[in-house]
């Protein structure tokens, strides 16, 4: 059939009733005509009558209509641009390929037939798909005027579209969104800065949130509608919510998101008015929380991280199970991309970083990123810059204002959990470790009432013998949760950031010390590591000590607690055989070109005895000045007990690095030096108190050197008069 009878065929077909049946053979018949017509005046007419087919628009598919002009006109374009090249390249006299028409006259037949005929949005789709066909992937197929003018043009229509949402309705907003994040990467700055921010951000929200992406998390209701416990039916892969997830994943600004979540930190940051950056936060905030509302009445909600392999079957742990996860973290992505600007903003604008907005928008984004803690939370989703940015600056703004602190800190705070009680959701465990972190960063703006009501006293709930934390499982073959260890570390972190400001150092300190320790102790081996032991602990010390006031208040505090690390070490049964170190201290992963793991930071072997010990070392530099000589020798000894010389040399070398590497202030070291000196110290370190040389103590890799406090001279590399001894003093 000849080009002119098939224009004349699809002509009429547009006027025919939709039919699901022909539309492919519609959109198929107008690519080819748009790359076969000869004559210009025919593409207008086809592209006019295309954009007002009563087939097609009566009843459209959504945006995947859209879609699919955008591609009939960036494939019609591309065939275009590629016949033109072959009859450039092709022999003289020879049949010209496809309808002869150069890019340029092609390009402005098409720009042409976008008239008055047909929608602002409409032709939007068009020039975005002939955009994309002759300009994308660096090809160049058009002057670098009528490249602007393109440009321009499909700015202009995206405005004078969105500048009227009535006329232009909402598939034709969410039509302009779609054809944006296909035009945005290959408009330059100048024409970028054209588009209008103010409504353009309102639009790119709404299509993110509604029926063509998120659709307000529907998908987690159908799920929970084809799950019923109570008859042990859980997800299958035949289930019609699979089906329903696919469709949400398939949906064309689902399967862009990256593009879209880019346009829309444009749009934030393009908008002249506050107003609809606020707006947008809003909606984040409605999105994220119907998100965590379905997902908590979801009984897949109740399924652990550590134990969805072995409970789900294979084909849907490797199926709807990723699948679900995945589109979880899109989410988390994309609604993450958007805050980043707004809080950035909020730093920068004088409409937003006021006293009376900026711990609103603050308080907002925490209550985002709360929401979204299920994802993020899972497999380290949340270490990624542009979350560690928003976090962190959401923070900074909200610790300026102490009564948003305690309204979010009252507003998110976890539902107390009765001793025995078996461990909540996954969901409520990451609810309460995004608590406990972000709580941790708040004490300094919060007075001590309500830091010990908001954040000690779930902290210490927590770490209590009797609560869930702390409890093995009933079944030993059930592996604990998988928070288990962050949330312990978060608790053990909220309690400590409280009893380190000066502020709190009152009641609340002083009552809270001794069952802290007494749950550091009773925690170590079993929960936490002896890296973290000593940091606590040394922490505490710190605390205990001069020139925090409790130092002044309660004395005696700094040596009953160096009482209790002593009796443990030495008289209460700790294990002297060397612990097995955590999988994530134990070794660096190789480097890629390596088939070996390398241990360069590994840290050196502690047994439980020789980290009390480590740890009564490490609080040396922070005792009251009259009990520091008493309790470097207390040290000493207790450290020539570790039967083990191997432990025995870690404790050593740690209390040399103690006196020597400027830990302790001047008057602490005076005191170290005479003690060294004068009153046996230097024998009790280096020989255990039995007056004799170790000839190879501290003896490094060099053949150099052992153990000398400052000023000492070295005997130099030879051998002397004691066979190779080396002179310290």
């Amino acid at each position: 059939m000849s080009s002119d009878r098939l224009l004349t065929t699809v002509l009429r077909a547009y006027q025919d009733a939709p039919s699901n049946d022909k539309t492919d053979k519609i959109f198929g018949t107008t690519t080819h005509l748009l790359s076969s017509l000869t004559n210009p005046l025919n593409v207008s007419v086809l592209t006019s009558h295309f954009l007002t087919a009563r087939s097609l628009w009566q009843y459209p598919d959504g945006l995947r209509t859209c879609l699919r002009i955008i591609s009939v006109y960036n494939t019609a374009a591309g065939h275009v641009r590629q016949n033109a090249l072959d009859n450039i390249e092709a022999a003289p006299g020879t049949p010209r390929i496809g309808s002869g028409l150069q890019c340029e006259e092609w390009a402005r037949a098409v720009a042409k037939g976008a008239d008055e005929r047909s929608s602002r949005w409409q032709h939007c789709l068009v020039l975005t798909g002939v955009l994309m066909g002759l300009e994308s992937d660096e090809k160049r197929s058009l002057s670098r005027s009528l490249r602007t003018t393109l440009e321009q043009a499909v700015v202009a229509a995206a405005n004078l579209a969105l500048e009227d949402p009535i006329h232009t309705g909402l598939l034709g907003r969410g039509a302009v969104v779609l054809a944006l994040t296909y035009a945005f990467p290959l408009l330059s700055d100048h024409n970028k800065a054209g588009l209008n921010g103010n409504a353009l951000l309102p639009a790119a929200v709404e299509a993110m949130v509604g029926n063509e992406c998120f659709h307000n998390c529907d998908f987690i209701q159908a799920i929970s509608s084809d799950i019923n416990p109570s008859k042990n039916i859980w997800w299958q892969v035949d289930s019609p919510s699979v089906a329903r997830l696919r469709r949400v994943e398939s949906r064309p600004l689902a399967q862009n998101l990256g593009a879209l979540s880019r346009l829309m930190v444009f749009a934030v940051q393009a908008a002249g008015d506050a107003q609809p950056v606020l707006h947008a936060l809003d909606q984040m905030l409605a999105l994220s929380t119907v998100l965590v509302q379905r997902w908590r009445a979801c009984p897949l909600s109740t399924i652990d991280p550590a134990i969805e392999a072995a409970f789900y079957p294979p084909p849907v742990f490797s199926g709807p199970v990723s699948t679900l996860w995945q589109l979880f973290r899109r989410i988390l992505y994309s609604v993450v991309a958007v805050l980043q600007p707004i809080i950035g903003r909020t730093l920068l604008d004088p409409r937003l970083r006021n006293d009376l907005v900026a711990p609103k928008v603050a308080s907002r984004t925490l209550h985002v990123l709360r929401n979204l803690s299920f994802i993020s939370s899972r497999q380290g989703a949340s270490s990624f810059q542009v979350y560690t940015f928003t976090y962190m600056t959401a923070l900074d703004i909200i610790t300026r204002f102490g009564d948003h602190c305690i309204a979010f800190l009252t507003e998110t705070q976890p539902p107390f959990v009765q001793a025995g009680a078996a461990a909540p959701s996954p969901l409520e465990q990451a609810l309460t470790l995004f608590y406990l972190n972000t709580a941790e960063h708040l004490p300094l703006s919060i007075p001590p009432q309500a830091a010990e009501s908001l954040i000690v006293n779930p902290a210490s709930t927590l770490l209590a013998p009797t609560s869930w934390l702390s409890q093995p499982s009933n079944d030993p073959n059930t592996p604990p949760p998988s928070l288990t260890l962050e949330l312990f570390e978060a608790a053990h972190s909220a309690v400590l950031s409280v009893m380190s400001c000066p502020q709190h150092s009152g009641p609340v300190t002083v009552n809270l010390i001794p069952f802290y320790v007494d749950t550091l102790l009773a925690s170590f081996p079993q929960r936490i590591s002896p890296r973290q032991f000593r940091l606590a602990f040394k922490t505490v010390m710190q605390i205990a000590s001069p020139p925090f006031p409790i130092s002044a208040s309660h004395p005696e505090l700094s040596e009953a607690l160096l009482e209790m690390l002593r009796f443990r070490a030495l008289e209460g049964g700790a294990a002297t055989t060397p612990l097995p170190p955590l999988a994530s201290e134990a070794t660096t992963p190789a480097a890629p070109d390596s088939d070996t793991t390398q241990t360069p930071d590994a840290p050196p072997p502690q047994s439980e005895q020789s980290t009390l010990i480590l740890s009564m070392i490490d609080a040396l530099p922070y005792l009251p000045l009259p009990i520091v000589e008493e309790w470097l020798h207390r040290a000493g000894e207790a450290m020539n007990l570790v039967e083990d010389s191997t432990l025995r040399e870690v404790c050593r070398r740690r209390f040399w690095d103690v006196l020597v590497s400027g830990e302790m202030d001047v008057e602490r070291a005076a005191v170290g030096v005479t003690w060294w000196g004068t009153k046996g110290g230097r024998e009790l370190v280096l020989f255990g108190g039995r007056g004799h040389v170790n000839v190879d103590a501290g003896a490094g890799e060099s053949g150099q050197g052992g153990f000398m406090m400052s000023g000492a001279l070295n005997g130099g590399g030879g051998e002397g008069a004691n066979g190779g001894e080396r002179s310290m003093l």
